[in-house]
């Protein structure tokens, strides 16, 4: 990896010691890495360099890590990997809910967690800048309720022409799901057949997307009308849809 081409990762955690395992490891990998042991110090790196992804501790001494990385999540686009020590199932679901695209638990693995910050940075795409936008009537485009997803250009924006953010992965998924209005999707179908997906995702990628999605495009995400859940099943895109 030349030096042009490092990622920059940010490791925020209150225990020394891990900080420096982490940035060891992750340096070997080929990576750059700074850190941090407070949300002030992180908001100096977030502000004063280019990050690619934030490897946070989800309980800090002083702050709340979930507060933090919604923070983050509110103004940078980058993926956020949570470290947990505590194996209270709510509070994992809390944190990907929120901000998180992904979880480990303390203590982990170091060869499955640069496995798993690889996988994030390779899923990660640059941002669309939130802007009104006018479809291209040559496009191939789907619409839902208030929104219109553009296929040919791979943009989801709203009945006003504002745009919103979505991640490749993301994009990925809510295009094979709106392309096939009420048929039920397998996690395992949904990897296959999303162009965003890399085939060796974790069991949990399609969740947190589908989290992530519901929180984008649905007025409530606790009872969407789009994306639904069958469970035991998978998910399922409730109609109508109109292609343009």
């Amino acid at each position: 990896m030349t030096e042009q081409n490092k990622k920059t990762l940010l490791v925020v955690d209150d225990d020394q010691d891990i900080r420096q395992l982490l940035c060891d490891a992750l340096s070997q990998k080929g990576y750059q890495v700074l850190e941090a042991e407070d949300g002030r110090q992180m908001w100096l790196h977030l502000e004063s360099k280019a990050v690619d992804l934030v490897l946070m501790d989800l309980y800090l001494r002083e702050e709340d890590g979930l507060n933090l990385a919604r923070d983050i999540r509110e103004r940078f686009a980058m993926p956020i990997m949570m470290l947990t020590g505590k194996g209270d199932e709510t509070d994992r679901i809390l944190g990907l809910e929120l901000a998180a695209d992904d979880y480990m638990m303390k203590p982990f693995n170091l060869r499955e967690l640069t496995a798993r910050i690889h996988a994030l940075l390779r899923r990660a795409c640059q941002a669309a800048p939130v802007l009104a936008h006018t479809i291209n009537q040559e496009h191939d485009c789907l619409s839902f309720g208030p929104w219109v997803l553009d296929l040919t250009a791979r943009l989801l924006q709203d009945q006003d022409g504002q745009l919103v953010t979505l991640t490749l992965g993301e994009f990925s998924l809510l295009e094979v799901l709106a392309q096939h209005p009420d048929r039920i999707f397998s996690r395992e179908q949904l990897i296959e057949q999303s162009r965003g997906l890399e085939t060796e995702v974790f069991d949990r990628t399609v969740d947190v997307l589908i989290l992530r999605l519901r929180r984008k495009i649905e007025t409530n995400p606790k009872t969407p009308n789009f994306i639904k859940t069958q469970r035991g099943l998978g998910y399922f895109f409730q109609g109508p849809v109109r292609m343009n």
